[in-house]
């Protein structure tokens, strides 16, 4: 009888893994300007790549992202994450929770590009968040950087959390109506909930108008992602302005029953 296949540990550092191909960087490097990343040094650039490079080893093993090719990560991930920085820069973002974090995009390059001096990657399924782990110490940015393995609800009602943070980040995580029950509880007055959105937006802006007034906040509106390949890609923007009533965020099994 065969003895069954013993997995390898998964890596927690970058050393010995397989370098990027210049297809990769070629990619970066093409859209930085796009997005407002000209002027990362290397060693931001690198700690971005180093990431990718982790992403990759963990892949095969743990499905943690459909997109696999490296011009495509740099691309679909990388450049898609950072289109928000000139945004998070104008609105002087140095703190900001991402909320089902994943793979860690939008986290983890915005918080090695902006430099964020606090940011909380939540995910809710623990071997991501096992994965966000390694991730955060294997780019250096365990003093600044935390991952939560819970749910968003969770923190929000918890009051070191609650109305705390500067921003809240969400990339391809829920209809605007639910990510606004979810997030604006989390958010400071003035703060904003920024969602990684495609085109067209216009039903789902104003769905989520209605709600997101009776959870304090209000529609800023959208950003276009100026991307080649990301055209279609936007940034939604919700403000808030008032403090979320505490009965919310309610529980999923609540929301799909009565929907804002």
């Amino acid at each position: 009888m065969t003895p069954p296949r013993v997995r390898d540990p998964l890596p927690t550092c970058v050393q010995g893994l397989a370098p990027l191909p210049e297809s990769y960087y070629s990619s970066v490097r093409a859209g930085l300007d796009a997005v407002g990343a000209a002027a990362l040094d290397e060693n931001r650039l690198a700690a971005i790549a180093d990431h990718a490079r982790l992403l990759l080893a963990w892949n095969d093993a743990i499905n943690l992202s459909g997109i696999r090719e490296p011009e495509a990560i740099a691309r679909e991930h990388v450049l898609d994450s950072l289109s928000a920085l000139t945004l998070l820069r104008r609105a002087g973002v140095t703190e900001f929770l991402d909320i089902g974090s994943g793979a860690g995009y939008p986290g983890l390059p915005l918080a090695v590009a902006l430099p964020a001096t606090r940011a909380l990657l939540v995910e809710s399924i623990a071997k991501k968040a096992r994965f966000l782990s390694a991730a955060v110490a294997a780019v250096g940015l365990a003093d600044r950087v935390a991952v939560a393995s819970t749910r968003a609800e969770t923190l929000a009602a918890n009051p070191a959390y609650r109305g705390r943070w500067q921003a809240v980040l969400a990339r391809a995580v829920a209809d605007l109506t639910e990510l606004a029950e979810i997030s604006l509880p989390l958010l400071r007055a003035g703060g904003l909930l920024v969602a990684w959105k495609r085109l067209p937006m216009d039903a789902e802006l104003a769905r989520a108008a209605g709600a997101v007034r009776q959870l304090g906040g209000r529609v800023a509106g959208c950003e276009r992602v100026d991307v080649p390949g990301l055209e279609d890609h936007v940034l939604a923007i919700v403000e808030k302005v008032a403090v979320t009533p505490p009965e919310f965020p309610r529980d999923p099994a609540a929301r799909r029953r009565r929907p804002l």
